[in-house]
């Protein structure tokens, strides 16, 4: 069995916070983790009529450049994720989805986070752009799935939670 033996919480933001954790593992080891908790998240996979899938080419600090992504968000606390998916995809690419289907869910970073991530099919597009969160610099963009799927092979794509939102919906783009 595997026995918490204390948290320490060292840091606490607006979007995770970090803590320290000892652990005694069940063959009386103890280890010590840094754990980013964080209260989950959105991907959303927008297929419009047309085939196209859209993006957004997001600035990301953590590179320092910009990374090519499918819209997703932060859920806010108690938030329902289909309805995070349905605000996310107003705010980033300025539109609406008909339909939202869950594609599946995972953990982003097990070893050091918390972040559990829901990942939603939008169908049925329509224009209803929300305002985009001020933090953010976003350039939507929209590809034909073949050429989506071509530039994940091609490693053009490396943004981790856009790689495993296409790889769920792969059914769904074939």
């Amino acid at each position: 069995m595997f026995e918490q033996l204390g948290v320490t919480e060292v840091y606490r933001g607006r979007m995770f916070s970090l803590r320290q954790e000892r652990v005694r593992y069940p063959d009386g080891r103890e280890a010590s983790f840094d754990i980013v908790t964080h209260g989950g998240a959105v991907t959303i996979l927008p297929l419009d009529a047309d085939g196209n899938i859209w993006f957004v080419r997001q600035y990301r600090q953590g590179v320092r450049g910009l990374l090519l992504e499918l819209p997703a968000g932060t859920l806010e606390p108690g938030e329902d994720p289909q309805v995070c998916a349905g605000r996310e995809t107003q705010e980033e690419i300025g539109m609406a989805a008909g339909t939202l289907q869950l594609l599946g869910t995972c953990f982003l970073a097990p070893g050091y986070s918390t972040e559990f991530m829901y990942f939603f099919l939008a169908t049925d597009l329509q224009p209803d752009p929300l305002p985009q969160d001020e933090n953010e610099y976003l350039v939507i963009e929209k590809f034909p799935v073949q050429q989506a799927l071509a530039m994940v092979t091609a490693g053009e794509i490396q943004d981790a939670k856009t790689l495993a939102g296409i790889m769920l919906g792969l059914d769904h783009l074939r």
